[in-house]
C-alpha cells in the first residue's frame, strides 16, 4: 500500500507544480487555494509512505514522479519544447524511478 501512497503524493505533487503556473505567483484565488491544498497533500501522503519504505526510495521516487509528471504537463499544458534530448532525460529519470522500485526491499 505504501506504493500507492507515493504514487498518490506524486500525482499531487505535479498538481502543485502545475497549480504555481496557474496562481500567478499565488496572485489568483482560486489556483493559489488548489496548489496549496495540493501542496498539503503530497506531503501528507508522502508522510504516510515513509512509514513503511526507505525514506530515501520514498523521496526519491516521489520528486522523480513529481519531475517527469511536471515536465509532461509542460509540454502538454504550456507549449513547452519537446526536444528529442528532453525526452530521452526524461525517460532516464523514468528507469531510475523503477529501478528503485524493483530494487526496494518493500
Amino acid at each position: 500500500m505504501a506504493w500507492v501512497y507515493i504514487i498518490i503524493a506524486g500525482i499531487f505533487e505535479v498538481t502543485w507544480a502545475v497549480g504555481l503556473k496557474y496562481s500567478l505567483g499565488f496572485t489568483r484565488l482560486w489556483p493559489s487555494l488548489g496548489t496549496a491544498i495540493a501542496m498539503l497533500a503530497s506531503i501528507y501522503f508522502l508522510n504516510v509512505a515513509v512509514k513503511t519504505l526507505p525514506v530515501g526510495t520514498a523521496y526519491a521516487v516521489w520528486t522523480g514522479i513529481g519531475a517527469v509528471g511536471t515536465a509532461l504537463m509542460g509540454i502538454i499544458l504550456f507549449d513547452e519544447p519537446k526536444a528529442v534530448v528532453r525526452l530521452l532525460c526524461i525517460m532516464l529519470v523514468v528507469v531510475g524511478v523503477v529501478g528503485l522500485k524493483f530494487t526496494s526491499s518493500q
